[in-house]
């Protein structure tokens, strides 16, 4: 074993044990999902030479997406490089749809490097958004009446930047980074209220970045990544008034529900030659603590007004390899989440026990244990000019939920599981002047969720993801299937050397 793969290992262990101490942090944002929706790339806003082979990561790097996940990374920015890469996806059946046009500047120099990006973003409201009219027979009936264009379709804005040092000649870079987005519309939260006619969302999205990196010439290369985000959406709900079967008020009712997470966390990689035939492997630890002030109360939740908190972590192995023609990859990443929500009451209520339950008194308590899988695979060739990757992207998700309901004095468990496959397919032309790319995939396994229940109107719930989605739902899942198909294309136009 030669002194470099000791030390590698070393590293790799030395990163389990500082991410194993209980630490306010969290890296990479690690995304909840207790419900498998179909929600499209609406945060697919920046380019990826890898998205095309299952966007791997762990032991391959990724030039132009790198810099904008950890900003130290930009460090390896070899020239000054303006791009832009309008990206479109559509959920099937109508389910919604979007389109964005980011550009930005990656720049580095003999001390000094960053980037700057902004975009807007177009997304489109599902046509099949429906109500329940009450008192006949729950039978779901289509809202007939004028669809504005403020309702069918909302725009987004997305910046971001960051500025980075490289610490003489050390081999260390440090870097800053900021992203905001004002958010007007998130993909498929129309379909979050069942009974709803109509929905105003507002609200923005802050992350912070702080960012080192270690690189060694064709040797190891080390990174770590502090972060902090924060999530801060409102939803005004309206829903409809009914006096009887047929007479509907005037006084419609406004219901406002808040959608609030904040994330801080830690993230570690290390990666390293394998062998001398352009071999890497690597290894990736992220910790993430996540409290959310507010969750909304989606229509398949059986609790209002529930806070929560979470630990969630990810422990990945990637093996690589790259030379000027070919590069492959492959990534397994484990991710264990541990997530705790529930229910308080404002004010002191009698339970079925006769005992009462104290105002700020937990109603309803939720624990959640996910235990998620991510598999990874990909290769691309390069010609002279033209290019292809093919790869996959697997993500099997799986969770129990202890719940115990302090009301109505009973525990209930429930186990759900499912599998997300994404096929990726990139075509690429590379002239010495610029680089045209293609990336096109989709993903199944996913869809309009609902809870199978006793009353008729069950089948018919639906909702949809916005960053986090953390519910407990009341009853076994139901699928109506879905896919949703993404297609990117980027144009990188180098200007100059270092």
């Amino acid at each position: 074993m030669t002194c470099n793969n000791v030390r590698g290992i070393m590293y790799l262990f030395l990163l389990a044990i500082l991410v194993c101490v209980p630490v306010s942090g969290k890296a990479q944002l690690i995304s909840l999902k207790s419900v498998p929706v179909a929600n499209g790339d609406q945060f697919l806003v920046l380019p990826s030479e890898n998205l095309g082979m299952g966007s791997v990561a762990v032991a391959l790097n990724d030039r132009l997406l790198d810099p904008f996940i950890n900003p130290a990374t930009g460090s390896r920015t070899q020239s000054v490089q303006f791009f832009g890469s309008p990206t479109a996806y559509n959920i099937t059946d109508n389910n919604g749809s979007a389109i964005t046009l980011p550009f930005g500047l990656l720049f580095g120099g003999d001390t000094w490097f960053g980037g700057v990006s902004a975009a807007i973003q177009q997304v489109t409201a599902p046509e099949n958004n429906i109500f329940i009219q009450p008192f006949i027979d729950w039978i779901p009936v289509r809202n007939n009446s004028t669809v504005l264009l403020s309702d069918k379709s909302k725009n987004n804005t997305f910046i971001s930047g960051s500025i980075g040092n490289q610490l003489g000649t050390s081999g260390i870079n440090v870097a800053a980074g900021l992203s905001w987005s004002n958010l007007n519309a998130v993909d498929g939260v129309e379909l979050l209220y069942v009974n709803s006619e109509k929905i105003e969302q507002f609200g923005n999205m802050l992350d912070l970045r702080l960012g080192l990196v270690k690189d060694q010439i064709n040797e190891y290369a080390f990174e770590a990544l502090l972060i902090h985000n924060r999530i801060d959406m409102t939803h005004d709900v309206t829903y409809p008034t009914w006096f009887g079967p047929e007479e509907r008020l005037n006084n419609d009712r406004v219901e406002r529900n808040l959608d609030q997470t904040r994330t801080w966390g830690l993230h570690f990689r290390y990666a390293q030659p394998l062998t001398k035939q352009n071999w890497y492997i690597g290894g990736i630890i992220t910790a993430n603590r996540k409290t959310h002030p507010k969750i909304p109360n989606y229509d398949l939740m059986n609790i209002p007004r529930d806070p929560g908190d979470t630990w969630a972590y990810n422990f990945g192995l990637g093996l690589s390899r790259k030379d000027s023609a070919a590069k492959f990859g492959i990534d397994l990443i484990f991710e264990p989440i541990w997530s705790n929500t529930w229910a308080d009451t404002p004010v002191p209520i009698l339970n079925q026990s006769g005992n009462i339950i104290p105002a700020g008194g937990k109603t309803v308590i939720n624990d959640f244990m996910f235990t998620n899988w991510i598999f990874r695979f990909g290769v691309g060739k390069q010609y002279k000019v033209f290019g292809f990757q093919l790869g996959l992207q697997t993500r099997f998700y799986n969770y129990n939920l202890e719940q115990v309901n302090k009301v109505e004095i009973f525990e209930r468990s429930q186990n759900e599981n499912w599998t997300e496959w994404t096929p990726s397919i990139g075509l690429n032309l590379d002239f010495s002047e610029f680089q045209v790319k293609y990336t096109g995939r989709l993903t199944t396994g996913t869809g309009r969720p609902g809870v199978a229940r006793d009353w008729p109107i069950a089948e018919d719930l639906q909702f949809a993801q916005s960053a986090d989605f953390i519910l407990a739902p009341d009853g076994a899942l139901t699928l109506q299937d879905a896919t949703v198909f993404t297609h990117q294309v980027y144009v990188v136009v180098p200007i100059g050397q270092k």
